[in-house]
């Protein structure tokens, strides 16, 4: 056995190895603190590219926001736009027939041009979705009718039922948007 290969008996080569050793240890420490350091710096780059996402999509849904708000008021503003175009026609014909009517001596002429304005407007608003019902005749429904007042039946099969019907009920697009105001026979 060689001098070299006996440790016990090579002191000075001991040494030097432990000098080694530690010094190793030291690299391996530093090197992982390096490392550690490398892993924070990387984890901090990939935080700041989240938050950086996060504060993106987070303004864009508030652009989002404020959009579909402003679409929306705008859409209520101008909802009435198309009926009102409609029915402008009717306005100018009624200012016509008004015109017309300041001389006029013929009564059923200005009938028949009152008729011609009113089945103009009534078309206009059928269009649209508009349809009225009739109420005299039915039975009572608070669904559908307003009762105004109540009145002695004048027969018996009108009890409970509409006998008048003072304004019109209407529905837009199978929807109820005016009950009809009615007077209801009463038993007498």
């Amino acid at each position: 056995m060689s001098q070299e290969e006996n440790p016990i008996e090579n002191n000075e080569n001991e040494k030097l190895s432990q000098e080694q050793t530690d010094e190793l240890l030291r690299d391996i420490e530093q090197a992982t603190t390096d490392q550690r350091d490398q892993q924070i710096a990387e984890l901090k780059a990939q935080i700041d590219e989240q938050k950086d996402k996060y504060l993106r999509l987070f303004a864009d849904f508030d652009n989002f926001k404020k959009r579909t708000a402003k679409e929306r008021l705008e859409l209520f503003q101008t909802a009435g736009k198309e009926i009102i175009l409609s029915l402008l026609p009717v306005l100018d014909d009624f200012e016509r027939a008004s015109k017309a009517t300041e001389n006029m001596t013929d009564i059923n002429a200005a009938r028949e041009g009152m008729s011609l304005i009113h089945n103009k407007l009534l078309s206009n608003l059928q269009q649209k979705g508009l349809k009225s019902f009739d109420a005299i005749g039915t039975e009572f429904n608070v669904e559908l009718h307003e009762a105004v007042t109540e009145i002695s039946a004048p027969n018996p099969e009108l009890e409970g039922k509409v006998v008048d019907e003072l304004e019109k009920g209407y529905y837009l697009n199978d929807k109820i948007i005016r009950f009809a105001k009615v007077v209801v026979g009463k038993k007498s």
